[in-house]
């Protein structure tokens, strides 16, 4: 009887310390990390005047998108981009800080029965609007239609003839095509002949753009993109 009980208690005993360790293992295993949440991007839908500023470095073309004061300076930044001198051309991502942590909007072509169609999507790569330029609208005078799903088809025109004239005859003339384009040019976008939106490229050496917006209900982001889009596309 003593054996027996005493078996009994080595026994009971042995469970207890393999429960012990067993609960003293569970307590040490880290518990999951969650997943990141994106980072709150500016609130830009309430600006409708914002520049564009880019500089130029031995590898790639920066950018930064800034909201312009009532002087027309550049107030607070709010979108940064970057492209890679020997990228890819066509494909942008844009971004809510200079860390590039946080994505705002990304735009890439793919071929399309218009030609050349870019789509722009968000963080989680939902699409939320395109551009593409109008071939046959753009022999002497570019021509880009910006589409925005359920809300508006914007078409965006050079407004000087005579500048776009000499930008056609710019890309053919060799060894200028290298030299960048400083003269100011002018897109406007209209809709049933309504201006909507208008992108200005300021005279001087540096390249900078302003960007102003007329309709409450266009996506910023999407305006945003084609901007960038207007100057990474263009050979000059």
């Amino acid at each position: 009887m003593d054996n027996t009980g005493t078996e009994s208690s080595t026994a009971t005993g042995a469970e207890t310390d393999k429960a012990t360790v067993g609960l003293t293992k569970a307590a040490h295993v880290p518990a999951p990390t969650p997943a990141p949440t994106p980072a709150e991007a500016p609130d830009i839908q309430s600006h409708d005047t914002f520049v564009i500023k880019k500089t130029l470095s031995l590898t790639a073309s920066e950018y930064v998108v800034s909201v312009a004061r009532p002087d027309g300076s550049e107030g607070e930044p709010v979108a940064y981009a970057r492209e890679k001198l020997l990228s890819l051309r066509g494909q942008v991502t844009v971004y809510t800080d200079a860390s590039r942590k946080s994505v705002l909007a990304a735009f890439k072509g793919r071929d399309h029965e218009v030609g050349y169609m870019y789509d722009v999507r968000d963080a989680s790569g939902q699409s939320f609007g395109s551009f593409y330029e109008d071939a046959g609208a753009s022999f002497l005078r570019r021509t880009w239609q910006v589409r925005q799903p359920g809300t508006m088809e914007l078409t965006g025109r050079e407004r000087s003839r005579v500048v776009a004239f000499i930008r056609f005859i710019w890309d053919f003339v060799p060894y200028l095509e290298y030299v960048p384009f400083i003269w100011p040019y002018r897109f406007t976008y209209t809709e049933s002949g309504k201006p909507l939106m208008t992108v200005a490229k300021k005279l001087g050496l540096r390249t900078r753009y302003v960007l102003e917006i007329l309709a409450p209900d266009i996506d910023r982001r999407l305006a945003i993109a084609h901007t960038l889009a207007l100057d990474v596309l263009e050979v000059d």
